[in-house]
């Protein structure tokens, strides 16, 4: 079974459709139609388009499966900065790597756009893989960069996924480094997805808005069996949050994290079940949450304070949770 790392046989550099590589000619048409031209060996072993040292300005191209896209030692791909080369696209199962290149999404004009409030739909993510069962995704050995002051700048987030490794990554952000999701209120309800069997391994990182890893607070569809080992967070406020809210509805269960190291992190594991947040008033404010089966050990650092919402008694139920420090 071919990998989806593995190179693939046939083989297109984006240069041979008159792609610039100088930061600023808009290559969109030139990484679309390499695709399109890879497209007819998806069935043939798989495609990869090639993309070479230089700095490639582009807006939105749909990838296809059975493809990598390669970036080959020091090119870098920069998403346009003008709205309209963003429309809405159908979503395709896709995957790419390359040999150490860089994606560089250009945020801080959507950022703005966002806090002065222009924007009619949600900001876009740099890379995104939705609406596929049975995902089996590795994300390893990646460098994650966005500016400490950014606004809601995650690192990683599964979100209604099963079957996910992350491994080997630094993540360093405006907000969480990972936060793990299974749905919205009523819509996660009903959807019944959950996030399960996640394993993150040797992570490291910082921010200065948000956490290390949170789960929640859109968790109503369920989030168990996360495993976390060799973590180590700094100049964060909170390494582990668990966040739910009246109306979430759904579980958190059975979460083990051992072996984590702490510096200047004010709080080692927190809980709040008042994150009030909801996308719509048609919610149920009876549904509540259950967390059980936390488990978090072998810590080491300058923090090990846990922290409580006032309202979790009468928001729901936490229950079979432990936390030891064995290192100093």
């Amino acid at each position: 079974m071919t990998e989806p790392w593995e190179i693939h046989p046939h083989s297109v550099a984006i240069t041979e459709f008159r792609a610039v590589g100088d930061g600023v000619t808009l290559n969109t048409k030139a990484f679309q139609n390499a695709i399109l031209y890879l497209n007819s060996f998806a069935d043939k072993g798989g495609a990869k388009p090639f993309v070479p040292a230089g700095r490639w300005l582009t807006g939105s191209f749909d990838l296809i499966s059975h493809l990598t896209l390669w970036l080959d030692k020091d090119a870098v791909i920069l998403g346009s900065k003008n709205p309209d080369d963003w429309p809405v696209v159908d979503p395709l199962p896709s995957y790419g790597r390359g040999d150490n290149g860089t994606i560089d999404g250009q945020g801080s004009v959507w950022w703005n756009w966002f806090q002065s409030k222009t924007l009619n739909y949600t900001r876009p993510h740099l890379v995104e893989l939705i609406t596929q069962l049975g995902f089996h995704v590795t994300v390893w050995n990646v460098t994650i960069l966005a500016p400490l002051d950014s606004p809601n700048t995650d690192g990683i987030d599964p979100d209604s996924s099963d079957d996910v490794c992350i491994e080997d990554c630094y993540i360093s952000t405006g907000d969480d480094l990972i936060s793990i999701k299974s749905g919205w209120d009523e819509y996660g309800i009903s959807y019944a997805r959950p996030s399960t069997n996640i394993i993150i391994h040797r992570l490291t990182g910082h921010n200065r808005n948000g956490f290390g890893i949170a789960i929640g607070s859109e968790m109503s569809g369920g989030v168990s069996e996360i495993h976390a080992e060799n973590l180590y967070f700094f100049n964060t406020s909170t390494a582990i949050i668990i966040k739910t809210a009246p109306g979430r509805g759904g579980y958190v269960r059975n979460i083990y994290i051992s072996d984590v190291t702490l510096a200047d992190v004010a709080t080692t594991i927190r809980f709040n079940s008042n994150f009030f947040e909801h996308p719509d008033d048609f919610y149920d404010p009876n549904a509540l949450h259950v967390i059980e089966r936390i488990t978090v050990k072998d810590v080491s650092g300058d923090s090990m304070k846990v922290l409580e919402s006032e309202e979790k008694r009468k928001n729901g139920e936490t229950r079979r949770f432990g936390i030891r420090r064995t290192r100093e």
